[in-house]
């Protein structure tokens, strides 16, 4: 089954309409310094088309606005529910944000697929740099082969 192709310019889209929705009421600046920073990472990687260093912070960047906005909404919900009495504005504005929360590991996948499609190849070594024992690529400096045209001799007249 192949997996779809997403457009990076409609990830970025939604989760910007989701976070402006999200930040109208109840949530601290934070949040949408957070999310709103990470989103112009991802306007970074739609202006460079080939480059996958903005592709990859934006994948960090997703993964990490995860952690915070879980944080926010642990620690700020129960806070501002109390203060505004559940408005139907703070209610509208935590959907919206609780919405653009589940919908980032989804972004997370398809932004990971178009940065394998970039040619970006993340691999996780754990641990401290080791040396090999392979020598089948080394060289031995004592068993040069001979130069196939030597130079000819300088000739004094």
């Amino acid at each position: 089954m192949e997996i779809p192709a997403i457009n990076l310019k409609a990830i970025i889209l939604v989760h910007w309409l989701l976070t402006l929705w999200g930040c109208m009421n109840g949530l601290p600046d934070s949040f949408a310094w957070g999310n709103f920073s990470v989103l112009a990472v991802g306007l970074w990687a739609v202006g460079q088309r080939d480059s996958v260093d903005a592709v990859l912070m934006l994948l960090i960047g997703l993964s990490l606005t995860i952690l915070t906005d879980i944080v926010h909404f642990g620690v700020y919900y129960p806070l501002m529910e109390s203060l505004t009495n559940s408005s139907d504005a703070f209610r509208f504005s935590a959907s919206m944000a609780i919405l653009s929360l589940l919908l980032k590991p989804v972004s997370c996948f398809f932004v990971y697929q178009m940065y394998r499609e970039r040619g970006g190849d993340y691999n996780l070594h754990f641990g401290f740099p080791s040396v090999t024992r392979d020598r089948t690529t080394y060289d031995s400096l004592d068993h040069q082969p001979p130069a196939a045209d030597p130079a000819p001799p300088f000739n004094q007249a």
